[in-house]
């Protein structure tokens, strides 16, 4: 068996309201706030965390934050760090293209050498480390191992990376698919210790099933960066531009969302859910806690109707969220909602967990569930009774 003994989080400076977060990642026109407003009001975001000062400038990278939140971790586990043996990250964008976002991790937090996994996507990138650290632990190759994820979105929502491209207007307007991450996302990093057994005080969660499925083959790429959207729908990456600078100047490198591509998503994540009902991974009526990563309050609105209408639906007294107060921080959300949910002193022995993960990048779904377990003993062949 597997299970989570403690979680951590970094969230850098100061929450940011709204009212001040184009002081952070900078002003382009009247219409650009305006449709910041418009999404503000859908997304139902109060607050949220960025690694920028208000001069643009930084001290923090992926790497390091994801350092802090794995220390902050370590820091309440019962186990010598030393013991870890495997270090599974997970990100939508790296500091760097070369090395992996988990050697930069590792660098960060001087541990003695162990195995190491990058994991790159988007939302769903933090279930892809999760069952990859779930894996390894129960097939025996370590004990305990670090899962963490970490964001450092807004470094691409300043004006620079607009300006002179031909994302931006002469009004300084930007298209909706361009303008709606810049204020959705934000930064900051969690993390978990996954061990073989649970911990000897307090409570742990057991981690009993992932599923995690691409649909990539009923559609593009919805959510993206590092390319250019051709006339046909298919991506042009920046590495076939004649040059970087033509590269920059079509805005390859910008963060953008077909939105109503991630709508026509919402039956297929769905979908998945029926499926692991159907098969017997998921019983709503038993469902203590649901912990959905979903990046705007609308979508929630619109996954309830979807689920009320085909009579499965949780009851949204049992949804715990942080949206409203840490906003999306990507494939950091469901560590921090992992994180928030331990701290919350909600938790009792017994209750189950279902966690679940959209990503709109290529359309991902990914749930896990969960069990609450309390100090257990182990027996000599190291199984938790």
């Amino acid at each position: 068996m597997t299970y989570i003994t403690a979680t951590g989080q970094f969230l850098p400076g100061d929450p940011v309201p709204n009212a001040e977060m184009a002081d952070y990642i900078g002003r382009l026109s009247d219409n650009s706030e305006r449709l910041g407003k418009l999404t503000l009001r859908q997304n139902k975001i109060r607050t949220r965390h960025y690694a920028l000062e208000k001069d643009g400038t930084t001290r923090w990278t992926v790497a390091s934050m994801l350092a802090r939140a794995a220390q902050d971790a370590l820091s309440v586990a019962e186990i010598d760090a030393k013991s870890i043996g495997f270090l599974s990250t997970s990100t939508t964008q790296n500091d760097l293209m070369v090395p992996g976002l988990a050697s930069q991790v590792h660098g960060e937090l001087g541990l003695p050498p162990l195995e190491i996994a990058s994991q790159q996507s988007v939302c769903a990138s933090s279930m892809m480390a999760l069952k990859n650290a779930w894996l390894q632990l129960k097939a025996g190759e370590h004990k305990a191992a670090i899962v963490g994820g970490g964001e450092f979105a807004s470094r691409y929502f300043r004006p620079g990376f607009y300006e002179g491209t031909a994302a931006l207007d002469d009004d300084g307007t930007l298209p909706s698919d361009a303008g709606f991450l810049r204020w959705t996302l934000s930064d900051g990093a969690a993390a978990l210790i996954m061990e073989d057994r649970p911990a000897a005080r307090g409570l742990s969660l057991r981690v009993d099933w992932i599923s995690l499925r691409s649909f990539a083959d009923r559609f593009g790429p919805c959510m993206t960066g590092g390319g250019v959207r051709r006339d046909d729908g298919t991506m042009q990456p920046w590495s076939h531009h004649p040059t970087i600078q033509s590269a920059a100047s079509a805005g390859a490198f910008q963060l953008r969302q077909d939105v109503d591509a991630l709508y026509r998503m919402l039956p297929v994540w769905m979908g998945e859910f029926m499926r692991l009902v159907d098969e017997g991974m998921i019983d709503p009526d038993a469902v203590d806690w649901f912990c959905c990563h979903y990046s705007a309050h609308s979508l929630r609105e619109e996954m309830i109707r979807l689920a009320t209408r085909a009579g499965c639906m949780i009851p949204e007294d049992r949804w715990f969220s942080n949206l409203a107060t840490k906003g999306n921080v990507g494939a950091a959300s469901i560590f921090l909602i992992l994180d928030d949910l331990m701290r919350s002193g909600d938790l009792r022995e017994g209750q189950n967990i279902l966690l679940a993960v959209p990503e709109s990048g290529q359309c991902v779904m990914a749930y896990a569930g969960l069990t609450v377990v309390g100090p257990g003993e182990v027996d000599t062949a190291g199984e938790a009774k």
